[in-house]
């Protein structure tokens, strides 16, 4: 289960950092669509692959839902690598794509250990820190406002397709990137973006890759508990900032080094616990 999860956050790492480079050369909505359509072909072809059984309609509708949270979540994600910073937008977002199933699974009778408490405790003054480095434009100048909403939305994807069993084999997953194309489509058009560039096209690449780690963080959610899965998957960002830091060469302050650090730990604490 680790290594399907760890496998999953490099894939999201790298699908992330493609994506959000992309969405500074075309519209983040229409780079969003083409890799989510991309992610719903390569899907379903291994759900056929695969030989799944046919899925009911209650797991349809987790798959569905799991859509919708893709949605969100990478529409903020992709306009917050795009207008903000990839080491802003991308580690906010994993704290909420780890904290949020934690918290679903003792609502569900999961116990909450002393590492789970000190990971929530971490997260907070972390979000603070690195919110006060946002710049003179406001909350959601630097990325923050829009991490916070793709971790939320990131959040509904790991909790449903958990919700959704392992019955169906990746159906679950299919339905739901289904569903995200629809609602980015709905976007794109709302937005009516000129002409893309042929840039965008190549957003292909971080579909692909987005559909890998769908699909490993699934395997991997059903091999063990969902809340030790995603926040292992929640490591993403760390393949981001990396990234970012190899090829943008961007740069942290001290004040805000230190809140990605809080961050970088709750994630960790989280999955300790």
């Amino acid at each position: 289960m680790l290594v399907l999860a760890l496998a999953a956050a490099a894939f999201y790492g790298a699908s992330d950092f493609l994506g959000g480079l992309l969405s500074r050369r075309a519209h983040y909505a229409f780079v969003g669509l083409v890799g989510q359509t991309t992610a719903t072909v390569a899907t379903v072809l291994a759900a056929f692959a695969l030989g799944s059984a046919a899925p009911g309609g209650a797991v349809l509708a987790w798959g569905l839902a799991a859509g919708i949270g893709a949605a969100v979540g990478t529409l903020a994600l992709y306009r917050g690598l795009a207008r903000g910073r990839m080491n802003v937008a991308g580690p906010l977002s994993a704290v909420g794509a780890a904290g949020v199933p934690v918290l679903v699974d003792i609502a569900f009778g999961q116990r909450l250990t002393v590492a789970t408490m000190l990971g929530i405790g971490l997260a907070i003054p972390g979000i603070w820190l690195v919110s006060s480095e946002s710049g003179r434009g406001g909350f959601a100048a630097g990325g923050v406002g829009e991490g916070l909403l793709a971790g939320l939305g990131f959040a509904v994807l790991f909790v449903c397709l958990d919700r959704a069993g392992d019955g169906a084999g990746l159906w679950p997953v299919a339905a739901g990137q289904a569903a995200s194309v629809v609602v980015l489509a709905a976007v794109a058009l709302r937005i009516r973006p000129n002409a893309p560039e042929r840039a965008s096209w190549t957003a292909i690449w971080p579909g692909v890759l987005g559909a890998a780690a769908t699909i490993l963080y699934f395997l991997a959610a059903h091999a063990g508990t969902m809340a030790i899965a995603a926040v292992i998957t929640s490591l993403y960002p760390a393949f981001t900032v990396v990234l970012a830091a190899v090829v943008l060469r961007e740069r942290t302050s001290l004040t805000h080094g230190a809140g990605l650090a809080l961050c970088a730990v709750s994630v960790g604490a989280f999955v300790m616990g």
